[in-house]
């Protein structure tokens, strides 16, 4: 090269590393604000330190380390020092840190029914209760998730709109059941698994079925090794008195749903759900009965099946665990919900078979709808919409009504992260690991709160929820979603940039 070309390229140096920098400068700025716009965080890697952090073996003093929404390291307060680069850290102090909750029966009712809630409320609410990963039930949006094209209008609805990872339940229903190419087809789409109901569901296009569909169904799943959750009610015939039963009062409500609905259905279940045992005609599939309500006969036989090698689990709810028939006023229709809350016994065998392990996880069954369909003018338990609205309180409430039963942080952590990252499919989540996604929930279980109308509720319609009025412990600081920081002291990320989480 001749040397006037060598001194053009030395002359031109400056104006040559001016233009890289304006480049990289843009190229950064572009990259910060659209983390920004996800997160209250302005930064892709950084690390979390926390005096009580919950982790798959013991609950250690330390930091995670994350980067790029994954955890990358974990490290005990006595290794940190070493370890720990320049990156920016955040010092919880002695605020738990533990993986974000996992619920998987919520009800958003998007599309169809966003006057009832919706994604962008739904999810606002769960990550502010410490939820990052919600699994949105079949029903109760319109139309129902029952086709791979049903499907994909509620993968539509939710683009752009969520605040946290959502993934689908398929519907079950007599007119899919024994059409393999149409369950084949939803569950290709990527539903994370099917629903199906035993009783009306009380939604025109999401009729009942029996034992005979179920069967079809768990044939198709075992392919797919995917499960089929149940709602366990078989209706009978029920004779109330007019002079005597008053539909305001909520025993009258209770006598229409006995226990034996339950039993009838769970008894129904077990004839096909030894089906899924090793070498049976559907091993592979996996049955998941839904907020069990009743703690004895239905509970035994889901105890019995369970050790006959059926591959079966069950849920229940904060509800079921919170409040007792006894206790629910006259015409206060927040509390009607199906199955029903039962007595205060009943209650306590649920906590019990909970912490020994024959319940295995809980749900939300976040189900509101409209004020107005609650009835409360007229308070008649009989005509109201029955559901429990409930998203944004469930870490707070298994906390409160569970400290006098004995329960743990790391309780906690089974029944509402790793259990349900198990039956979603979900392995890279449900746990505060190397590899797991950075999907973390940080709270302070000592601190009280009143639920009250100065407690900032993003439920759509806050009045519906049987909560409200409850004095409360566990506050949630922040909840961390794909490593995202998306609420912080009451605030959320402006963008909602939560995943569609797709089989």
């Amino acid at each position: 090269m001749e040397s006037g070309t060598w001194r053009l390229l030395i002359s031109m140096m400056p104006l040559i590393l001016y233009l890289l920098f304006i480049l990289y400068s843009n190229h950064t700025s572009q990259k910060q604000s659209t983390t920004t716009g996800c997160s209250l965080l302005p930064h892709d890697r950084y690390w979390i330190v926390s005096k009580r952090i919950v982790t798959p073996h013991e609950i250690i003093s330390g930091a995670v380390e994350i980067n790029g929404g994954r955890i990358i390291s974990l490290v005990k307060e006595k290794d940190w020092q070493g370890q720990m680069k320049n990156g920016p850290v955040i010092d919880y102090g002695e605020a738990v840190v533990m993986p974000g909750l996992i619920d998987v029966h919520a009800h958003l009712d998007d599309p169809g029914r966003t006057e009832w809630e919706g994604f962008p409320s739904g999810t606002k609410a769960a990550v502010a209760g410490g939820i990052t990963t919600l699994i949105d039930m079949p029903l109760n949006s319109f139309p129902s998730t029952v086709s791979e094209e049903t499907l994909k209008l509620k993968v539509e609805a939710a683009k752009g709109r969520i605040f946290v990872n959502v993934g689908f339940w398929g519907g079950l229903v007599p007119e899919n059941a024994f059409n393999a190419s149409i369950l084949e087809g939803l569950l290709n789409a990527g539903v994370l698994g099917l629903k199906s109901f035993m009783c009306p569901s009380g939604i025109n296009d999401f009729p009942m079925t029996d034992a005979s569909h179920i069967k079809e169904g768990l044939s198709i799943l075992a392919k797919f090794k995917r499960p089929l959750l149940v709602h366990a009610e078989k209706q009978e015939e029920i004779e109330l008195n007019d002079g005597v039963d008053d539909p305001r009062s909520y025993s009258t409500y209770l006598k229409t749903r006995p226990p034996s609905w339950e039993e009838a259905a769970i008894r129904e279940l077990l004839t096909v759900s030894k089906d899924t045992r090793i070498g049976g005609p559907a091993e592979g599939a996996h049955l998941h009965i839904v907020h069990l309500s009743d703690s004895r006969s239905s509970l035994e036989l889901i105890k019995e099946a369970k050790g006959n090698g059926d591959s079966i689990t069950v849920e229940t709810c904060p509800h079921y665990l919170a409040f007792s028939a006894e206790e629910i006023p006259e015409g206060d229709t927040r509390f009607k919900c199906a199955p029903p809350i039962r007595d205060a016994p009943n209650k306590e065998k649920l906590w019990e078979a909970l912490m020994d392990g024959h319940i295995d996880m809980l749900s939300s069954d976040h189900s509101p709808s409209v004020p107005k369909l609650k009835l409360f003018a007229e308070g008649d338990f009989l005509k109201a919409w029955g559901g429990i609205s409930s998203l944004q309180f469930v870490l707070p409430v298994t906390w409160s009504y569970g400290l006098k039963y004995g329960v743990t942080l790391e309780r906690l952590v089974s029944w509402w992260s790793e259990k349900p990252a198990k039956l979603a499919g979900q392995d890279m989540k449900g746990a505060i690991a190397i590899g797991k996604d950075a999907d973390i929930v940080v709270w302070e279980p000592e601190e009280e709160f009143n639920l009250d109308e100065n407690h900032h509720v993003h439920l759509k319609h806050p009045s519906i929820s049987a909560y409200m009025g409850s004095r409360l412990a566990g506050k949630v600081l922040a909840t961390f979603v794909n490593g995202n920081l998306v609420f912080d002291d009451g605030k959320h990320a402006p963008d909602a940039c939560g995943t569609t989480i797709l089989a």
